[in-house]
């Protein structure tokens, strides 16, 4: 098997009360994410990975393979990490349980890139933003980037600073792959100081010297984390 992909899934949620259930327009949202990343040319196997017997047997019930993995997990990341041990994939790709309207070329492009480049370990994507107000969402992870396309940092706060006239910058939209040697010494790192400060678990693997590819897409996705993200989610899926 080249690779498996894995959607981490817990059913409490800090801002959604059990996230992954809520009703869009008729199924919940597990479903959607996992409709659309089964339909990624690349994986040879895609596995839901959750800490609740209520979102196996869901998952189970609309033909997906869900297994359970329970523990003192850190991140969604440790629990994929725990599950692809035993699997015998070259590349993982970590697909968020909150990104109903990912598209399946997302994920092949990333497993492309892993396989076509096996000294980088770990492959993201990032979409161009163009507005001020979300340059300036917190809640909008930002990443700048080198020559070759590797990032430089990911953060919460506006990079490059929009000095003068609006620049162009770049959204990072949360779905990453790995090769598994590479996933299974990152999730044995310690949590790194700009980590903790920015929230954001990439930032481990660059402050440990290792580099990540990020991938340009002109796709853009909407994660649900809030009702607002949820509201403009079923706009879109309506019309889908």
């Amino acid at each position: 098997m080249k690779a498996i992909g894995v959607i981490p899934v817990r059913l409490k949620s800090t801002r959604l009360k059990q996230k992954a259930l809520i009703d869009i327009c008729g199924r919940p949202l597990i479903w959607h994410t996992w409709k659309r990343a089964n339909k990624a040319k690349l994986l040879d196997k895609l596995i839901v990975a959750t800490d609740e017997k209520k979102i196996l047997e869901i998952v189970n019930g609309f033909g997906g393979q869900a297994v359970l993995a329970r523990g003192n997990y850190r991140s969604g990341t440790d629990r994929v990490a725990d599950v692809v041990k035993k699997e015998p994939a070259k590349i993982v790709v970590n697909i968020q349980g909150d990104e109903p309207l990912l598209r399946p070329s997302m994920i092949d492009r990333l497993v492309k890139c892993l396989s076509e480049n096996p000294t980088v370990p770990m492959a993201t994507l990032m979409h161009r933003i163009d507005s001020n107000q979300e340059l300036n969402n917190p809640n909008t992870v930002k990443v700048v980037v080198d020559r070759e396309g590797f990032a430089l940092y990911f953060s919460r706060s506006p990079i490059p600073y929009p000095r003068g006239s609006f620049s162009r910058a770049y959204k990072h939209i949360g779905i990453y792959a790995y090769t598994k040697n590479f996933l299974l010494k990152f999730a044995r790192m310690p949590h790194s100081s700009l980590e903790k400060r920015e929230s954001l678990e990439q930032l481990r693997a660059l402050e440990n010297g290792y580099k990540i590819k990020v991938i340009e897409t002109g796709y853009d996705t909407i994660g649900v984390d809030t009702e607002e993200d949820l509201e403009r989610v079923k706009k879109v899926i309506k019309f889908l």
